[in-house]
């Protein structure tokens, strides 16, 4: 029988802090804690500098001042939130030592191997990833959290400092906006060949 979710998540909850107590208790038990988060740090890195070098450099350093900052964190909501915070950290001063930002399209790797999927979608993904260029930074770091890092919105909302509700409200309106000027733009483009085919 299923464990609830309620019940499933209280269990990480306490998985997850029982983790972090041993390991500023033992700083050789924070290879768990490193385990369990080196993924999602990464590819937050990864999809913010497009370097493999780079993202894994700045998951060493995010890792490491986490290890040095572990015997003054206090459990007080979300772990990976704490931790996402050293990484924006981090980001930011590496941006600020290097001025140019890697472009969103080059972060895009397909895993479907499919040559024909991919030239189907190949336009569509190129008016999306068009459309992601244009948006704040604000938005783009909402989007890299959620979907890049894979944090839940309740870690989001505690490392933004704002409501869970908020942060959903956020992020659907703007997954709405992108879907609407998706479908314009495509409009746009059916119209335009409708147009070519009458001349």
């Amino acid at each position: 029988m299923a464990m609830p979710l309620a019940t499933s998540w209280r269990k990480m909850e306490q998985d997850e802090r029982t983790l972090i107590l041993a390991a500023q208790k033992n700083p050789a038990d924070f290879a768990a804690v490193y385990d369990r988060y080196v993924q999602p740090v990464y590819r937050y890195f990864y999809s913010r500098v497009d370097s493999p070098a780079d993202a894994e450099d700045l998951t060493a350093r995010t890792f490491l001042a986490a290890l040095e900052a572990l015997p003054r964190y206090h459990h007080r909501g979300y772990f990976s939130a704490w931790l996402f915070s050293i990484a924006r950290s981090k980001a930011m001063d590496h941006f600020r030592r290097r001025k140019p930002q890697v472009e969103l399209s080059e972060t895009h790797r397909s895993d479907e191997p499919d040559p024909l999927t991919r030239v189907a979608h190949g336009d569509e993904i190129a008016r999306l990833l068009d459309l992601v260029r244009g948006l704040d930074e604000t938005d783009l770091e909402l989007i890299r959290l959620r979907y890049v890092a894979d944090l839940s919105f309740a870690e989001i909302a505690s490392l933004l400092g704002k409501k869970e509700d908020a942060v959903k409200k956020t992020l659907y309106r703007l997954l709405d906006r992108l879907q609407n000027q998706l479908e314009n733009v495509g409009q746009i483009d059916n119209l335009s060949h409708l147009e070519e085919s009458h001349d």
